[in-house]
């Protein structure tokens, strides 16, 4: 048998090249496709017509299927087609409360949608993307609507801001504020409003008080969320101007809408009317936690907003510190005690015990607060002058409102008369429970 001869390849030959080489562009293609899963062979033409079909709540859905199909989402939610298919915009007609909560609801699933869609995009562009979007909506931009105080632009865009931000830490929602206000222009339009006289700007303050409440500060079921709002508008500006903003926000407002500037200086005012401020206040005051606002703060926030415009009458400032609670009432009065303020606080104490007769509270809260105050003076001559002064206080309004009758018109007697008696009556019944709490005490 003949004998075979083999030549030996060198293995060089054979060995690979350490080079990487890339996949070829069909690969690469069907790599990308692949992405879209059993999406990939439906014609492009046929996924819109598929999405046009699709409710904004199973968009939402189908965004999160991959990567490839949320961008696709993102695409389609840009054009002007669909924007103005989706963003119901019919916000000024009279309608029923009913048609209301669907428009609300409808911006909540918009805003589920837009979460989900821009969830791989980081924060800075995905909140340039959605502003974008909603900058085309005249109505949920400061000073392009009409009709802002029966418009329910901002409503629903808080309502779909509410949504979009939910679980969110604390440093993305500053991102989102300071976000918010380069695309409204927000501290811009606050330094003009607080730079001019109460009043002086009342559309500009209208819609101010408007885009805060429906868009930042009223959407939020926690407290805590709240007042983080809160915080980041009025911790910027100087403590005169933080007053004025929360006058803004929560001061009365007149028949016609107009925020109230006057009436706090010129007439007394029902409680309904200084519940928002007092909230507002109890916000800034109860929360342990927060180091920002600390109590000497809020009680110079509660001096500042007190002479807006002017000097408000007694009874409102008693009314507004009642509503505050305990704490912020005792506070504020020990505050004024502690600089030798006695005349002021007496005369505020007699405000206190009259707006207890006129709204029903407990006369014992108004004796256990006189108590109180007593106690932060030093000794017994300190206390002794304080409770003259209460009863000084007590005689000369009680003669002013004699005196105020008696000079008055038909017009203003009534109120008149019913305020002397209401004076009266509160005297009686704080000394009745003051005698009762000594011989309690023996």
């Amino acid at each position: 048998m003949a004998s075979r001869s083999f030549t030996l390849i060198p293995a060089h030959k054979y060995r690979r090249s350490g080079r990487k080489q890339g996949p070829s562009i069909g690969a690469a293609r069907r790599q990308r496709r692949s992405t879209w899963g059993r999406f990939e062979k439906i014609p492009a033409e046929v996924l819109d017509m598929i999405l046009r079909h699709l409710t904004v709540k199973e968009m939402s859905v189908f965004s999160m299927v991959s990567k490839a199909v949320g961008a696709y989402v993102v695409r389609q939610v840009s054009t002007l087609a669909w924007r103005s298919r989706m963003f119901v915009q019919e916000f000024h007609p009279a309608r029923p409360s009913s048609q209301e909560d669907c428009i609300l609801e409808h911006y909540k699933c918009l805003g589920l949608l837009f979460k989900r869609c821009t969830l791989l995009l980081p924060t800075k562009d995905r909140l340039k993307f959605i502003y974008g979007n909603f900058s085309q909506v005249p109505c949920v931009v400061l000073e392009r609507c009409a009709v802002h105080p029966v418009c329910l632009g901002f409503a629903s865009f808080g309502a779909f801001l509410q949504t979009l931000i939910a679980g969110w830490d604390e440093l993305e929602c500053h991102r989102v504020f300071n976000s918010l206000c380069e695309f409204t222009n927000l501290p811009r339009k606050i330094q003009t409003a607080v730079a001019s006289k109460p009043g002086a700007s009342e559309k500009l303050e209208g819609q101010i008080r408007l885009f805060c409440r429906s868009v930042l500060l009223d959407p939020w079921l926690s407290r805590r969320d709240t007042l983080f709002w809160l915080t980041r508008i009025l911790k910027p500006w100087p403590m005169v101007n933080q007053a004025r903003l929360l006058f803004i926000f929560y001061g009365p407002l007149t028949l016609d809408g107009r925020i109230g500037w006057q009436s706090l200086c010129d007439t007394v005012v029902a409680e309904c009317s200084l519940w928002d401020l007092a909230k507002a206040l109890k916000l800034l005051y109860n929360d342990p936690e927060t180091k920002e606002w600390t109590t000497d703060s809020v009680i110079s926030l509660i001096e500042e907003l007190t002479v807006l415009p002017g000097e408000w009458l007694q009874e409102n400032v008693a009314r507004l510190l009642i509503l505050c609670g305990n704490r912020t009432c005792f506070t504020f009065m020990a505050s004024r005690a502690l600089n030798g303020r006695v005349a002021e606080i007496a005369r505020l104490l007699v405000f206190l015990i009259l707006v207890c007769e006129k709204d029903g509270y407990c006369m014992n809260w108004s004796v256990k607060m006189m108590q109180q105050i007593s106690r932060v003076f030093p000794g017994s001559p300190e206390r002794w002058s304080f409770v003259q002064s209460v009863e000084n206080v007590f005689s000369q309004v009680t003669m002013q409102m004699y005196e105020s009758l008696m000079a008055g018109g038909r017009e203003a007697e009534a109120d008149t008369f019913q305020n002397l008696c209401s004076i009266l009556n509160a005297s009686a019944h704080f000394h009745t429970e003051m005698v009762y709490m000594i011989i309690k005490g023996d």
